[in-house]
């Protein structure tokens, strides 16, 4: 099984603990408030990629009541939750790595920490393919845990499984954004502690 079934078995097992320890997305508060201010039309369509419970989902429509979101996971038990926690959104099951197959164009996409679970070349392809489901002006909005990527590896969580998690770098993130055609706009990065250590998140806005 490679790492990335795993990782979709885990958050499927454990979809409700998640849900009891990040429904709240204060720490993030900045940033998405910055991406709701640049998606500029009224009934926006807003793509979001591995929505988890719904959390970024159920902020993002409290502060902007009028977008028309399509949640994504592939965590059967996280869609559940999604769409309970947020009646107005529509959720469904798919591949984030795949997005370049859904039909439509969308105003944003947004990606809260689905980075961790793509490699390098994953997540630049990622990249490539949502700047192609964007409307011309679209926003993208990325969100990873920053480090040397070659610090990558398998990680235990909380509950005992091992999960690979891949740490991203700003600075080959933002070149593909470029090279795909994007202009960042906002780039922001939250430090707070976790276990032993100190975890620092990117967060990354762009405009095709």
């Amino acid at each position: 099984m490679n790492g990335n079934q795993i990782a979709v078995d885990i958050f499927d097992k454990y979809a409700s603990d998640y849900q009891a320890k990040f429904m709240d997305v204060a720490l993030y508060h900045g940033s998405l408030d910055v991406l709701c201010a640049h998606i500029a039309p009224r009934n926006a369509q807003v793509l979001e990629i591995a929505c988890g419970p719904g959390n970024v989902t159920r902020y993002l429509l409290y502060k902007r009541p009028d977008l028309q979101i399509l949640g994504t996971d592939l965590a059967p038990n996280m869609l559940t939750l999604a769409q309970a926690n947020n009646p107005t959104a529509r959720f469904e099951l798919h591949d984030g790595r795949a997005i370049a197959q859904l039909p439509a164009q969308y105003d944003a996409i947004v990606c809260g920490f689905f980075l961790p679970y793509l490699s390098r070349e994953e997540a630049m392809q990622f990249i490539t393919d949502a700047a192609s489901k964007l409307h011309p002006g679209g926003v993208l909005y990325l969100s990873t845990m920053e480090d040397d990527y070659s610090t990558s590896g398998w990680r235990k969580g909380s509950q005992g499984d091992e999960i690979y998690m891949y740490y991203h770098e700003a600075r080959y993130l933002t070149a593909a954004m470029e090279a795909s055609g994007f202009v960042v706009l906002d780039l922001q990065r939250v430090v707070y502690s976790a276990g032993e250590g100190v975890t620092t998140d990117l967060l990354i806005l762009a405009r095709r």
